[in-house]
């Protein structure tokens, strides 16, 4: 069934007249490569739909007028059915009504741009961008995530012409900007007061996570939210996806990554678990159903770090999800998983910096957190723990570290503590000490 035209002019002068909402701003970075549409992907709930919204509203700042930025939510009720012959004739009643914005016509951020949120709701999408871009003198975004199809896919449908742009959670960063403290200085150059509310600042984020609409919660609603989350992840995104023939062991599982950040996800492990509980389960499956839980961006994994494919693939990956405030809805040994929420938070702001990150196991079999590669980098080498001063800390994690700098000389190294001041003994040479507040809210 086609939608009228009069329901398509309307929405049309809906989307154009839409004022920018009041949003925070988020650090993502948008790759500056012509020819290629930009495909926006993330979990569920992470922002994706208001950085589209803050796109459009920067390159209308930027001078582009209001009607060259057209952002058409596809999620509207009232478009439910539509086909791409619908979605064809709206971009084609855009142009016949502002014939001034021909292509080619505009330059730079006056570029024509069209945003597609929830793209993945037209059947077709993907030819009608691909002609679009390979036309030129337009920008195209798309964002969407849905059991019929995951963010991901987004991307990988454009068949080489769209560039991946991944959004998470808030960062530290930005979840003191949503609250209104985000700091106005560099932390060196901050007083005691100030360092001091931002290490409370980041206890807080640690529990509380970057989800947006988490922030500021209190703990019995902010675990209503994000298992809500969590539940509609699992069930469209992993179980009707993929038809999961078995939800027992694919929760089962969930559980175990979510509750350990940090631990080594062995299928043998989890299959002998399982077994002795009665739960039927091959080891395969639980390959699939851990790459289902990434696909969905709920888990996110590295792997040991080897120039050997095969020693990659042989030796377990760790897993973490995709946020801290995931952590306290699964935990319940009792431990203390502050310092796991922290290296879940360094690791994802390596994400958040461009960085590929695995994790390092020395020739004596000793252990970093993270080695993380950048294009045309030299690599970072990244030890992550509460504080620096305990005897056993000291002799585990600065062993650990001082061993892999020694075998990988290029790396930069560096240990990333709780702690608000610099450790009392010296550093092995070639390591340098950030407090975590420090190296999440600045690049070193």
């Amino acid at each position: 069934m086609t939608i009228s035209h009069d329901l398509l002019r309307l929405k049309l002068a809906e989307s154009l007249a839409a004022d920018q909402p009041t949003l925070t701003r988020r650090d993502v970075i948008v790759p500056r490569v012509p020819g290629k549409a930009f495909a926006v992907i993330g979990v569920r709930r992470c922002g994706k739909s208001s950085f589209l919204a803050q796109c459009r509203a920067d390159r209308i700042a930027a001078g582009s007028p209001k009607e060259a930025q057209l952002l058409v939510s596809l999620e509207d009720e009232r478009l439910a059915g539509m086909t791409i012959g619908d979605l064809r004739w709206l971009v084609e009643e855009h142009t016949r009504q502002f014939p001034e914005l021909s292509r080619g016509a505009m330059r730079t951020q006056a570029t024509p741009t069209l945003y597609l949120d929830e793209v993945q709701l037209v059947p077709g999408w993907e030819g009608l961008v691909r002609r679009l871009i390979d036309g030129g003198g337009m920008d195209v975004f798309v964002s969407g995530s849905s059991a019929k199809l995951l963010s991901r896919e987004v991307a990988t449908s454009l068949r080489g012409r769209g560039l991946e742009v991944l959004v998470h959670p808030f960062s530290f960063r930005e979840a003191l900007r949503h609250a209104g403290v985000e700091p106005q200085k560099p932390f060196n150059r901050l007083d005691a007061v100030g360092r001091a509310a931002l290490d409370r600042r980041l206890r807080r984020y640690l529990v509380e996570g970057g989800f947006p609409e988490a922030q500021g919660l209190d703990s019995r609603n902010r675990a209503r939210l994000l298992t809500s989350y969590v539940d509609v992840v699992v069930l469209r995104d992993v179980i009707e996806r993929h038809a999961v023939s078995n939800p027992l062991a694919l929760r089962w599982i969930e559980r175990q990554l979510l509750a350990n950040p940090g631990g080594s996800f062995s299928v043998k492990k989890h299959y002998d678990a399982l077994r002795t509980q009665g739960v039927p389960v091959g080891k395969d499956t639980l390959h699939e159903y851990l790459a289902h839980l990434e696909d969905a961006f709920l888990i996110r994994t590295v792997a040991l770090h080897s120039a050997s494919e095969r020693q990659r693939m042989v030796n377990p990956r760790k897993a973490y999800p995709v946020d801290s405030g995931l952590i306290s809805l699964f935990e319940r040994s009792g431990r203390e998983q502050r310092g796991r929420a922290l290296e879940t938070a360094v690791l994802l702001e390596l994400e958040r910096r461009g960085y590929e990150a695995a994790y390092v196991r020395t020739r004596d079999g000793f252990e970093v957190d993270f080695m993380a590669h950048r294009a045309s980098e030299g690599p970072l080498l990244v030890q992550v723990c509460l504080e620096s001063e305990g005897d056993d800390t000291w002799a585990r994690e600065l062993r650990a570290l001082d061993a892999a700098a020694r075998e990988h000389r290029r790396a930069r190294a560096w240990l990333v503590t709780m702690d608000a001041t610099p450790p009392t003994r010296p550093l092995p040479k070639g390591i340098s000490w950030a407090p975590a507040a420090r190296w999440l809210l600045e690049e070193l």
